[in-house]
């Protein structure tokens, strides 16, 4: 228009996904390019909660402390959706806050909650496992109304703390593995008055962008390279990345493998299934074996927990505990040379091996089922979407979809501000009304 400002074009969701990509990494170091990746995405689709199915967790790890990750919180507090600071509050204060637009519950030093003397957080506990997944309402008696109530549990929530979170919490989250920043790596310091309004006015766009389209995104049934839980999980992520568009597609799904891998190859599984696993490794091809030989096996393993499993290792009656939820009984077997002794059968192990284990060429477990996605249309059926199938393993450059990815950046060492990590996050957004666009 003449005599007026020239006009610019809009900014698209690549765009905004883009600015907070740059946001994050300029007060974090994180592992890899696909860790950011997932940061980002993740960060975006808290604005976009009342279009999930599921509200994936976020958990950030650490081995030790000064590992950024309480740093990395405050970037995600600043950028997210009504963050909901859990730490000092009451279990009945976080239920009541949760709604059908429910706020981002963000939890620091979470390791704090999980451990053997957490008693006093079992209600906590409960929340974060259940509000993966709508329709899962904890049931409450009213001592004042005198009625059984049903409170919402469904809401994203963000994690920090030293060592790995249960599996109950891991298998429903996108688990960031932060380690100490190397000499040399450098990122901006993050300075709350300073640097939180910028991350607040690019989150109040990107939810802006978000909330105008949350009937086409609670709609979207994006093309998975994952399944089961897995895909529950990432399904937001990766419908937003589409809804995004540029390059966000592709990258959301090489995160999603690349991370998925990344757990399973570190990740040791339960006690039950370690046992599965160092079984099927003491069998060989053997097709029996004795409860004395695989006990001997089992307890010459040094870096295997069966030997400190009791003061004299595994013993006959631990193992057949361990083994009773899979129905695998020791029995009298006969064995080639003509002896006989109380002992197992490979015949017995096999279909759990199957469900349960990993390939025997990979060191990663396999993700838990879990109610498969659905449609809007369909959401509290009991009807399974299908058409997905489980990845391949990934190794070096290539991506989701098996094409070869040139140019792939080396992984940077992992991570860290290093400086102490933050006590804490910022006073959370003041109250306001929220309504579903």
């Amino acid at each position: 228009m003449k005599g007026g400002s020239p006009m610019t074009a809009p900014t698209t969701g690549a765009e905004l996904l883009d600015e907070l990509h740059q946001a994050v990494t300029r007060y974090v170091i994180l592992p890899s390019p696909q860790a950011v990746d997932a940061v980002v995405l993740w960060i975006a689709a808290t604005h976009a909660q009342p279009a999930w199915a599921h509200a994936p967790r976020l958990v950030i790890r650490a081995p030790e402390k000064r590992c950024g990750k309480s740093r990395l919180l405050d970037v995600v507090e600043a950028a997210c959706y009504e963050p909901l600071i859990t730490v000092n509050a009451s279990p009945s204060a976080v239920y009541r806050s949760i709604d059908e637009d429910p706020p981002t519950m963000l939890v620091d030093e979470a390791d704090t909650i999980f451990g053997a003397d957490a008693g006093s957080n079992e209600d906590l506990r409960g929340l974060l496992n259940a509000g993966h997944q709508r329709n899962r309402p904890a049931i409450r008696f009213d001592a004042n109304t005198r009625k059984v109530e049903a409170i919402p549990t469904f809401a994203m929530a963000a994690l920090a703390g030293i060592g790995a979170m249960p599996d109950t919490i891991e298998d429903r989250a996108v688990v960031i593995r932060m380690r100490r920043r190397a000499p040399g790596e450098k990122v901006s310091p993050f300075r709350h008055r300073r640097d939180r309004p910028a991350l607040t006015r690019l989150a109040d766009r990107i939810k802006e962008w978000l909330r105008a389209d949350l009937d086409k995104l609670e709609a979207a049934e994006p093309e998975m390279p994952l399944e089961d839980r897995a895909a529950d999980t990432w399904e937001p992520l990766i419908a937003l990345a589409d809804h995004a568009g540029g390059t966000w597609p592709e990258r959301a799904r090489q995160a999603a493998v690349d991370l998925l891998a990344e757990a399973n190859d570190s990740d040791q599984g339960s006690m039950k299934i370690r046992l599965l696993v160092d079984i099927r490794r003491a069998f060989a091809d053997q097709q029996a074996i004795s409860t004395s030989d695989l006990l001997g096996k089992l307890n010459a393993d040094l870096e295997a927990p069966w030997c400190e499993y009791g003061s004299l290792g595994l013993n006959p009656s631990k193992l057949s505990k361990l083994l009773a939820d899979f129905e695998i009984r020791s029995g009298n077997v006969r064995f080639p040379d003509g002896s006989q002794a109380k002992g197992y059968r490979r015949a017995d192990f096999v279909d759990a091996w199957q469900r349960y284990c990993p390939p025997e060429s990979t060191a990663g477990e396999a993700s838990q089922p879990s109610q498969a996605s659905q449609p809007s249309s369909a959401r509290d059926g009991t009807t399974a979407r299908d058409g997905t199938s489980r990845p391949t393993q990934i190794a070096g450059p290539v991506t989701w979809d098996g094409k070869s990815r040139p140019n792939v950046p080396s992984r940077p060492a992992l991570t860290c501000i290093g400086t102490d990590g933050t006590a804490g996050t910022a006073i959370p957004h003041a109250a306001k009304q929220r309504g579903i666009a």
